[in-house]
C-alpha cells in the first residue's frame, strides 16, 4: 500500500510540473493524483492489500474532479470581478476544475518591457483583493506571459517579475503572501500569434487562478478491518 501511495504523489509531482500543461490540466491531474493516494488508503482499511488498487482507481475519478469546490463564496467573486472588469478587457471564467481564471490583458496591466502596475489595473485588484479576504481558504495562481518579443533571457524574468508584482500588490491590500504562488512562463504558451502586433498584444497577459480546495471528511470504515492471511 505504502508503495501504490508514493507512487500516486510522484505522479502528481511528475504532472504538475510538465512544463506543456495548462494551468487547467496542471489542476485535474493534482486532484487525480490526491484523490488516488488518499482511494488507495481507505481501500486498504476497508478491504485489505486487494481493495488498494480499486480505491486507488476510484480516488483518482473523484479527485480529478472533486479537487477544487465552486462555493457560494467563489460564486460571488466571480460576479463581483465581471461587474468590477466591464468594459476592461479582462475576461473572467469558471475553469473546468472549478477554479476562477482572470485574463488580464497587457494594455491595462503593464507597459511595454516594464513590471510596474498601470494604475488602471489597481481598482480592479483591489476588488479582488477584497474577495480574497473574504475566502481565506482559497489559493491563488498568478502566471506572468510574455510576446515571442525578446529573447527568453529578457522575456522569463519580465514575466515572473509582473506575477512577482501582482502578488506584492494584492498581500499589500491584505492577502496573505503564502496564499499565492507565482510563474513566469516568458513566451512558452502563447494564446493567439505572434506574427502581428495584436496577437502579441494578447500574448502579453498576467492570469490569476482562485482555487477553494474541497475539504475532504474523513470517512470510518464500514466494518471492522479483517487481518491479513
Amino acid at each position: 500500500m505504502r508503495t501504490l501511495m508514493i507512487g500516486s504523489l510522484a505522479a502528481v509531482l511528475a504532472l504538475s510540473g510538465c512544463a506543456n500543461m495548462s494551468e487547467t490540466e496542471r489542476g485535474t491531474a493534482q486532484g487525480a493524483g490526491i484523490g488516488a493516494g488518499v482511494g488507495a488508503l481507505l481501500g486498504g482499511i476497508t478491504g485489505g492489500s486487494r481493495n488498494i488498487a480499486g480505491g486507488a482507481a476510484i480516488g483518482g475519478v473523484i479527485g480529478a474532479v472533486a479537487g477544487n469546490v465552486w462555493s457560494s463564496k467563489m460564486e460571488n467573486q466571480k460576479r463581483a470581478m465581471e461587474q468590477a472588469t466591464q468594459g476592461t478587457g479582462v475576461q473572467v471564467s469558471q475553469t473546468s476544475d472549478n477554479r476562477l481564471k482572470l485574463e488580464i490583458p497587457s494594455d491595462i496591466s503593464f507597459a511595454t518591457g516594464r513590471s510596474d502596475i498601470n494604475p488602471s489595473l489597481q481598482p480592479i485588484l483591489d476588488r479582488f483583493a477584497s474577495g480574497l479576504v473574504d475566502n481565506p481558504t482559497a489559493t491563488v495562481t498568478i502566471i506572468g506571459h510574455t510576446d515571442s518579443t525578446g529573447s527568453d533571457a529578457i522575456n522569463n524574468p519580465l514575466s515572473f517579475d509582473r506575477a512577482s508584482r501582482t502578488r506584492d500588490y494584492l498581500a499589500g491590500r491584505g492577502v496573505a503572501p503564502q496564499r499565492i504562488y507565482v510563474d513566469g512562463r516568458g513566451s512558452r504558451e502563447p494564446i493567439a500569434s505572434n506574427a502581428d502586433a495584436a496577437g502579441r498584444a494578447r500574448n502579453r497577459r498576467v492570469e490569476i487562478f482562485v482555487a477553494e480546495p474541497q475539504q475532504q471528511q474523513p470517512q470510518q470504515p464500514a466494518h471492522q478491518p479483517q487481518p491479513l492471511r
